[in-house]
C-alpha cells in the first residue's frame, strides 16, 4: 500500500491547548478518508497540518513519503476546498476555475481549455460566463472544487465543504463527492462533524476527540464496533451500558454498547438461544416516520432506546405505548465490549 499522507506522533500545541495531541496516522493513495469528531477535537487542525498552514509542535508529517517540514503550502501537491468556497465574486466561474493555472502563467486559450473540462467534469458545463453571485450554494461548491481539481493535485483537502448546504443538497452531493473522487482516482482528506457524512462516503475515518484519535476503522468497523465509549456515543445512537449493569442484564464482564436498532420486541424475536432476554416498561415513544423508537426502563435499572422500523401500513401499527410491560431481546452479538464505562456512568 502506498501511503499519501503520514502523521508520525504529531502534536500542535497553541500555548497551554493541546489541539493536537500525539497523533500517528497513515491515508493511503486513492482514498477517501474522513477526519470525523466534535468541534475543538483537532480534525481541522490535522488538514491545516497537511496543508502546510499550521507547524507541528512536535512528530513529523509526510506526504506521499517526503517530510514537508518547512515546505510552505504553495510547494506542496495538495489543493484545500474550504466550507466558504472563496471565490472571486468579480470573476466569472470560468476564470475562477482556472485560477490557478494562471497564477501559473499558462497561456489564456490553454487554461480556459483546461477550466471548460474542469466545469465539465463538475457538471457544470455551459455556466463559465456566469458569475459565482449568479449560481446555488451546490454549484458555486462545484466551481470551488473544480478550482482545487484544475491543477491535479496528489491530495485534496476538504474541510466541512457541504455545511452551509441544505439537507437534500448535501445529500444530493455527497454522493456526486464520491462519485468524483473514485473517478479521478486522487487522495481525498475530508473533515466533518457530520456522522452521515463520514459514515456513507468514507473508505475509512479516524474519530477524533480532545486531541486525539479514539478509533480508526472502516465505516462498517466504526459503527458495528465502536472501541469506546465515545465512538459508540458520537458515531450513531448507542445504548452505553455500565458495568454493574451489564453483568446484571447480560451476564458478562465490563461495560458494553448495543445498537437501538440491533434491539428487539420478543414477540417479533427469532434468535439463538443464548439471546439476552430483558422484561422493562415503555417510558416514551417517539414517532420518527421510518421508524418509533421507544425509550424502555429494564427491570434490572438501566433504559435502553429500541428503534423499531414501521413495516406496517399506517393505521395498522401494533406497537405498545407508554406505560406497557414489554420484553426485549437482542443477540450477544450485537452487543460491543467498550473501554471507559464505569459503573453508574
Amino acid at each position: 500500500m502506498t501511503i499519501a499522507v503520514k502523521f508520525e506522533n504529531v502534536s500542535r500545541h497553541f500555548d497551554s491547548v493541546r489541539a493536537v495531541d500525539g497523533v500517528s496516522l497513515e491515508i493511503a493513495d486513492g482514498e477517501f478518508f474522513s477526519m470525523l469528531g466534535p468541534s475543538g477535537s483537532g480534525k481541522t487542525t490535522c488538514l491545516r497540518l497537511i496543508a502546510g498552514f499550521e507547524t507541528p509542535t512536535s512528530g513529523l508529517i509526510s506526504i506521499h513519503g517526503a517530510d514537508v517540514s518547512g515546505v510552505p503550502p504553495y510547494d506542496r501537491d495538495i489543493n484545500t476546498v474550504f466550507q466558504d468556497y472563496a471565490l472571486f465574486p468579480h470573476m466569472s466561474v470560468l476564470d475562477n476555475v482556472a485560477y490557478g493555472l494562471m497564477v501559473r502563467k499558462v497561456a489564456k486559450a490553454e487554461r480556459h481549455r483546461r477550466a471548460e473540462e474542469m466545469l465539465d467534469l463538475v457538471k457544470l458545463a455551459g455556466l463559465g460566463g456566469r458569475r459565482p453571485a449568479e449560481l446555488s450554494g451546490g454549484q458555486r461548491q462545484r466551481v470551488a472544487l473544480a478550482r482545487a481539481l484544475i491543477n491535479h493535485p496528489r491530495v485534496l483537502l476538504l474541510d466541512e465543504p457541504l455545511g452551509a448546504l441544505d439537507l437534500k443538497l448535501r445529500e444530493q452531493m455527497q454522493v456526486e463527492l464520491k462519485g468524483l473522487q473514485r473517478k479521478i482516482g486522487i487522495t481525498f482528506v475530508y473533515v466533518t462533524h457530520d456522522q452521515q457524512e463520514a459514515l456513507g462516503m468514507s473508505d475509512r475515518l479516524a474519530v477524533f476527540n480532545e486531541g486525539k484519535i479514539e478509533q480508526v476503522g472502516s465505516p462498517q468497523e466504526i459503527y458495528e464496533h465502536p472501541a469506546t465509549e465515545f465512538v459508540a456515543g458520537f458515531v450513531g445512537n448507542s445504548n452505553l451500558v455500565d458495568v454493574t449493569s451489564a453483568e446484571r442484564i447480560a451476564g458478562v464482564t465490563g461495560a458494553l454498547s448495543i445498537r437501538p436498532e440491533k434491539i428487539h420486541f420478543a414477540s417479533d424475536f427469532i434468535g439463538p438461544p443464548d439471546a439476552v432476554r430483558a422484561g422493562g416498561v415503555v417510558h416514551e415513544v417517539q414517532y420518527l416516520g421510518a421508524a418509533t423508537r421507544y425509550e424502555v426502563v429494564l427491570d434490572a435499572g438501566p433504559v435502553l432506546f429500541v428503534i423499531r422500523q414501521n413495516i406496517a401500513t399506517a393505521g395498522r401499527h401494533g406497537g405498545p405505548g407508554v406505560g406497557e410491560r414489554i420484553e426485549l431481546a437482542w443477540e450477544r452479538d450485537a452487543m460491543q465490549s467498550l473501554k471507559s464505562v464505569a459503573a453508574g456512568d
